[in-house]
């Protein structure tokens, strides 16, 4: 890679808005809001609306549909022509 041509990939904290969970990685994102970490070090905290703390795929809290229900409804509106 060239020197001087790359962002900084650095420690961050990202924090999901939805669970209050917090994650310490390394990015190239910035912030100019800090916060203090277990470890007492000081990082750029990024605010993120979801995570894999709060998405309902990694959770397992995914909502089923009533497929059955729906086709019913169609039936009844548009019937057998």
């Amino acid at each position: 890679m060239k020197p001087g041509i790359h962002p900084a990939y650095e420690p961050v904290v990202f924090r999901d808005s939805a669970s209050g969970t917090a994650f310490l990685t390394r990015s190239t994102m910035t912030s100019d809001k800090t916060v203090e970490w277990e470890d007492g070090s000081t990082y750029p905290v990024v605010d993120v609306e979801i995570s894999s703390a709060s998405h309902p795929f990694y959770t397992g809290t995914a909502r089923v549909l009533d497929t059955a229900g729906r086709v019913e409804k169609f039936q009844r509106r548009y019937g057998a022509r």
